[in-house]
């Protein structure tokens, strides 16, 4: 287990699930990753959610509410960039052919957010850390690991986190001709833009968010017998791993990854 104190800004800070039914989904979650729940509240009959492993905050969960529903808006989680400004970030989005969804405001004394879309309609959120740095753990099953980028115009996606964030997208090793590419910032490997040749057809621009297991095969029977969905069975990843690709049983999609290194 790996204690994290801050974020450096364009790497992955914080995870959040958008849920229909937030205590089925914390029923479903702390099942399959043995997350602690920490509820603070939030307005009336209202919580958020904090998702800890020995007690450092992991993930979080809250309740889409009646307007969002009526709207449209689906399960989903949540992945959230740290920057060290939101609103210049936010300012720039436009000009690199990107969408402002949530112009930035302030949440509590935690931080500052908002939530943009590329240019090819993924969503992603921005986090401008205060109290609250983001995730505390990572290295261990139940932490997230890695993000892929799945749209279906990937090369008109890259420009826009190559300027927004300062990523680079670099193919892998020699010999790797199945066209996907890892993002990089600094000296770290943080995620991946999955060829669109590999996309449902349709399938709109998102996010996926990895987290960690121990037993890829094992863990995936167990969000299955949890009621989860699964889209892509257990796959080896050559040189890197073993992954699975699900929806928990509210339609969030997430993936689980065991290293092989």
């Amino acid at each position: 287990m790996a204690n994290i104190d801050q974020h450096a800004p364009g790497s992955f800070s914080w995870i959040e699930l958008a849920t229909g039914d937030q205590t089925a989904a914390k029923s479903f979650y702390t099942s399959l990753f043995g997350w602690e729940i920490f509820d603070v509240p939030m307005g009336p009959d209202q919580v958020y959610t904090l998702f800890q492993l020995g007690g450092r905050d992991t993930a979080a969960g809250y309740q889409l509410d009646a307007a969002q529903k009526t709207r449209g808006v689906p399960t989903h989680w949540n992945i959230y960039v740290a920057v060290t400004s939101a609103d210049e970030t936010a300012e720039r989005v436009a000009g690199l052919g990107g969408t402002v969804v949530a112009p930035p405001f302030d949440v509590a004394e935690q931080g500052r957010m908002a939530i943009v879309q590329d240019p090819t309609g993924a969503s992603i959120s921005i986090w401008q850390p205060k109290q609250h740095s983001g995730i505390k753990v990572a290295g261990v099953d139940g932490t997230l690991c890695w993000a892929d980028l799945n749209s279906p115009d990937r090369d008109k996606a890259i420009p826009f986190y190559s300027a927004l964030f300062g990523w680079q997208f670099l193919p892998g090793k020699d010999g790797d001709t199945n066209g996907y590419l890892h993002i990089k910032i600094g000296e770290e490997f943080i995620g991946g833009a999955t060829p669109s040749k590999f996309l449902p057809p349709g399938a709109p621009a998102h996010w996926l968010a990895y987290f960690l297991v121990s037993d890829c095969d094992a863990s995936t029977e167990k969000a299955k017998s949890l009621g989860a969905s699964v889209w892509v069975p257990p796959s080896d990843i050559e040189g890197a791993g073993r992954f699975s690709v699900l929806s928990d049983p509210q339609g969030a999609a997430f993936a689980l990854f065991k290293s092989s290194r």
